[in-house]
């Protein structure tokens, strides 16, 4: 066993159904976690859920919507009965509508800010009280590089991303004593569903490779690394951090 080894641990990864979240379950679940993945698509998860047992993994799937009241208790509640325990929770579920700021609706606004900020916060609560009450707990937000640096569209999207990192290092202040690290990977573009229709123009990828200093898109292996590290024992002494998973572009300069 190594320190990166999550042989014996369990985690909740939402948003799993398909893109990061579905990487970053199957990324687990090959370190040796047991792995509660959490969508809205039951069908999606089925299919994740055969994907690593056929693997050699342990995984259970959760439909649910968390943006709900009361369904992050629900999922935790749900995984400590399937699995006996939970040791760590990936926070990746979100959406984005790219709307330049001066047409965003209040419509657009609550729905981002639902599931972006909201139902990632609620769902860290849920955890919390179950890690601090064990001392122990690694808790793995997924932002974006858009919580960092300024986009050109996205407000709202920016905004909820930035929320995230901030509620990171409040509750890595509030919980870390408890033996529960807090962290938050910002990614920039990697080709997902959500991201395949831009990517696949020609122009707008050419603006985000020479706005990326390693000159390529992020492959989803890439986050699967960082995340470990962020869930394994590896990281014990850091809380309260943001990786930028970006290729450099959050450092980029003129």
């Amino acid at each position: 066993m190594t320190r990166f080894d999550l042989t014996g641990k369990t985690a909740v990864i939402t948003g799993a159904g398909r893109g990061i979240g579905r990487a970053l379950a199957r990324g687990l679940a090959e370190a040796g976690a047991q792995v509660a993945v959490v969508s809205r698509s039951q069908a999606q998860l089925d299919e994740l859920v055969q994907e690593i047992e056929q693997a050699g993994g342990r995984a259970f799937a959760i439909a649910a919507d968390i943006t709900e009241s009361g369904a992050p208790e629900q999922v935790v509640q749900a995984t400590i009965e399937q699995f006996g325990g939970l040791h760590i929770l990936v926070n990746n579920a979100g959406m984005n509508i790219r709307s330049k700021a001066l047409d965003v609706t209040e419509e657009e606004w609550d729905r981002i800010t639902a599931l972006d900020l909201k139902a990632a916060f609620f769902m860290a609560q849920a955890a919390g009280k179950v890690m601090c009450e064990q001392k122990y707990g690694r808790i793995v937000n997924i932002a974006s590089v858009g919580g960092l640096v300024a986009l050109r569209t996205g407000v709202v999207y920016a905004a909820s991303k930035a929320g995230v990192i901030q509620m990171t290092r409040v509750l890595a202040l509030e919980w870390s004593k408890f033996g529960v690290c807090v962290n938050t990977i910002a990614p920039w573009y990697f080709r997902t569903p959500l991201t395949e229709t831009l990517l696949n123009d020609p122009a707008y990828l050419q603006d985000i490779l020479n706005r990326t200093p390693m000159g390529r898109i992020g492959e989803l292996e890439d986050l699967i690394g960082p995340a470990i590290f962020l869930a394994s024992d590896a990281a014990a002494y850091i809380s309260g951090q943001t990786i930028a998973v970006d290729g450099g572009m959050s450092v980029y300069g003129f």
